[in-house]
């Protein structure tokens, strides 16, 4: 057998890290208190796209900020008290926004999306899942002229790093997806992307692989983390009883990962990005052939197995705050002006959160003086873009004495 490895977290990132390293030689045990897929990973709007490279907070943000803080849009949204206990998070995201910041940033994340395309091919295919994968790309829409000039700081970076795209008119638009309104007189199509339509079923295809390969998975909610001696560490479960060891742990736990690594003196500089998602039967007409992303209307509504998912922008708040979803409200009433939505088929609305560092980029290696602790999380929105490209980083750090240098966007001394 080779190494012993536990990681905690069964979403898309601790999954593909799982595979990574069982790929590697490692033993591996997988951990999530669900079964796999089953939190963040599952509400996405299931895009593999290159375009997921411009973060939230780039030049542009500094604009849009007046009127983002009136808390009413369906891009963003705030709790105030939140918000207020968190001003060092916020002002290291301000921060970020500068150019210099921000051409590092795309780089570094465009990286992450390249290895991570070819990754996710290979793995669907492994899984048994490639009937998931549409390679339509996806496109974004814009409502005027002014919203489409508004676009160029994005279509200058997809440019710099050979993103695929192809400028739509509304004639354009209307042969593409003839389900939409009229209403759209310039989109941008992302192309060289995926789709697939039902991240959380493919999350779960992964994990199977997994275990089919031999790697074991283990229910069990992870309260605390410690050292074992010099030997490795020691993962206790919230019943005070139960424990697992092993000498290297990974935490790939998104959002939950900030209360965890508390428990051995890291407090991570993560806020929580929540989200909503509704899925809708397509009232008339044929059904959307690709995702797309309303820019005005501050939503992506993508194509899914259970019918059309319409997915809301940011809402900075608690962890586990109660679900407020006036924007998803806000957020359907907007989809509704660009296409025909049936009824909804969810009981509630889905709340996902997604944990986001001030400069957007995860955090991918070794915790400082921490040995035998592996961190790779703050995914912020991307995590299904980039978990694999995330699992082969970690697996050369974890095997590669000299990974180290070729990974510095990702390392975790950034903030620890």
């Amino acid at each position: 057998m080779g190494k012993q490895v536990i990681v905690l977290g069964a979403g898309i990132v601790g999954v593909c890290c799982a595979l990574e390293l069982q790929r590697r030689g490692m033993d591996v045990t997988l951990v999530d208190r669900q079964d796999p897929g089953q939190e963040t990973s599952s509400g996405n709007a299931g895009v593999l796209a290159r375009s997921s490279l411009m973060p939230f907070n780039h030049p542009g943000l500094w604009r849009q900020l007046p009127r983002l803080l009136r808390n009413d849009t369906v891009q963003f949204r705030y709790r105030a008290a939140y918000l207020a206990r968190n001003l060092g998070w916020a002002a290291g995201f301000l921060a970020r926004a500068r150019p210099s910041v921000f051409r590092e940033t795309t780089a570094a994340l465009d990286g992450l999306i390249r290895r991570s395309a070819a990754e996710h091919l290979r793995l669907l295919d492994a899984a048994g899942a490639r009937r998931r994968l549409r390679d339509s790309g996806w496109i974004f829409l814009f409502r005027s002229e002014q919203a489409w000039q508004g676009g160029a700081l994005a279509r200058e970076a997809y440019a710099r790093h050979q993103v695929p795209t192809q400028a739509l008119d509304a004639a354009d638009l209307a042969r593409l997806e003839p389900a939409l309104a009229p209403i759209f007189p310039r989109a941008l199509w992302i192309q060289g992307s995926y789709s697939v339509d039902d991240p959380g079923a493919v999350t779960a295809a992964y994990a199977d692989l997994f275990q089919r390969s031999g790697g074991a998975f283990r229910t069990l909610r992870a309260a605390a983390i410690r050292r074992d001696g010099g030997r490795g560490w020691i993962v206790q479960g919230d019943a005070g009883t139960q424990t697992l060891a092993a000498p290297d742990l990974v935490v790939a736990l998104g959002p939950w990962s900030k209360a965890l690594l508390k428990t051995t003196g890291i407090d991570l500089p993560l806020a929580f990005e929540r989200g909503y998602h509704m899925h809708y039967g397509a009232a008339d007409g044929p059904a959307l052939g690709r995702p797309i992303y309303d820019t005005g209307g501050g939503y992506v509504l993508s194509p899914m197995a259970r019918g059309l998912r319409l997915t809301t922008g940011v809402e900075l708040d608690d962890c586990d705050a109660p679900a407020r979803p006036a924007q998803l409200d806000l957020a359907e009433a907007r989809a509704r002006e660009a296409i025909g939505l049936g009824e909804r088929l969810d009981p509630q609305a889905w709340l996902g959160r997604r944990p986001t560092l001030p400069d957007s980029r995860p955090m991918i290696g070794q915790a400082p003086r921490h040995p035998g602790l592996w961190l790779a999380l703050g995914h912020q929105h991307i995590g299904f873009s980039t978990a694999p490209g995330t699992a082969q980083i970690l697996g050369e750090l974890m095997t590669d004495g000299g990974a180290a240098s070729r990974h510095g966007a990702f390392r975790p001394e950034r903030f620890i």
